[in-house]
This record gives C-alpha cells, sequence and structure tokens, in this order.
C-alpha cells in the first residue's frame, strides 16, 4: 500500500529545528502585527480606500478572514513542533495568506495616501507574510519520504536512502 504524500514526507531534524527556530520568533510576531491590521481593517473600514474595479470585502469578511488565517497558523506551527510533517508546512504557508494579501491595498487608488501608521502595519504584515512563505518553501526544500535516512557524502551534499535501498522491508 502507497501512503498518501502528503502525509509520509517529513522534515530532517536540523531543518525542522531551524525551522521552528525562526517560527517561534515569526509567527508570534505575525499574528501580532495581522491583529493590529485586521482589526484597523475590520473598526477602521471607511477609511481605508475602495476599488472602482476590483471586489471590495466587507469588514465582516475581513475580521473572519483573520480567524480562519490564524487558526491554519496555529494548527500549522503545532503541528511542526510536534511532527514535523509538510502538511504542517502547508498550513503555515496557508497562514502566510494573512500577511500576503495585504498586497491588495496596493491595488487600489489612494492606498499610498493612507497615514504612515496605517502604512507601516499593512507592509509590516506583507513582509511577514513573505518571511513566513520562504521558511515554509525553504523547509519543505529538504522533506524527504517517511522512512529514509540521510547520509554524509563528499562535497557537503547528501544521499537520500530508502530503507528498501538500506535492505529492510520496502
Amino acid at each position: 500500500m502507497v501512503a498518501h504524500p502528503s502525509h509520509s514526507m517529513r522534515l530532517p531534524d536540523d531543518r525542522r529545528h531551524r525551522a521552528q527556530r525562526i517560527l517561534t520568533v515569526l509567527f508570534p510576531f505575525a499574528v501580532a502585527v495581522s491583529i493590529v491590521h485586521y482589526s484597523d481593517n475590520y473598526f477602521n473600514y471607511r477609511d481605508y480606500p475602495r476599488s472602482a474595479t476590483l471586489p471590495n470585502p466587507s469588514a465582516w469578511l475581513i475580521g473572519s478572514a483573520w480567524f480562519a488565517f490564524t487558526a491554519l497558523g496555529v494548527a500549522g506551527f503545532l503541528l511542526l513542533r510536534r511532527e514535523g510533517s509538510t502538511r504542517a508546512l502547508f498550513l503555515l504557508a496557508a497562514y502566510s495568506g494573512s500577511g500576503l494579501v495585504g498586497i491588495g491595498h496596493y491595488l487600489v487608488p489612494g492606498a499610498t495616501s493612507m497615514p504612515w501608521w496605517r502604512q507601516a502595519h499593512v507592509i509590516l504584515d506583507i513582509a511577514c507574510g513573505i518571511s513566513i512563505f520562504a521558511v515554509t518553501i525553504w523547509a519543505a526544500r529538504g522533506a524527504r519520504p517517511a522512512g529514509s535516512r540521510t547520509t554524509a557524502r563528499a562535497g557537503g551534499t547528501d544521499r537520500r536512502r530508502s530503507s528498501a535501498e538500506e535492505g529492510g522491508s520496502a
């Protein structure tokens, strides 16, 4: 029986621990920034520029999106700490959308005329989204099938060996 790829991919311990160290600082910071950004966007909805051509999300949708994105992020963060799977990275990559959607503000005329403090939290939220997405992609590039081991090779590269290559059962 073949396992589903998302359930069988694991991060090497060194990559998992490094991603955890980065995200232990970055994720709570991103959540805090998103609280400021989404709260301001929700409570001061009328102060944000609107598009004449693109759909404008309602204040309710903005507020609800924060809870949905944050739930994905918390689940991904906890799963990464527990098992280091690519599922955890997928959830964290989805959470990064919480900040990345802030780019939408700058697709609307007048967005650059918002007060400096509003620009700051929107841009910081976008930067957090980019950073979390970058960490998840970096970590995912090191994922390998569960049951494989990495052996050192000359030149600093590694060779992934499956249990079948090592003489174990497949």
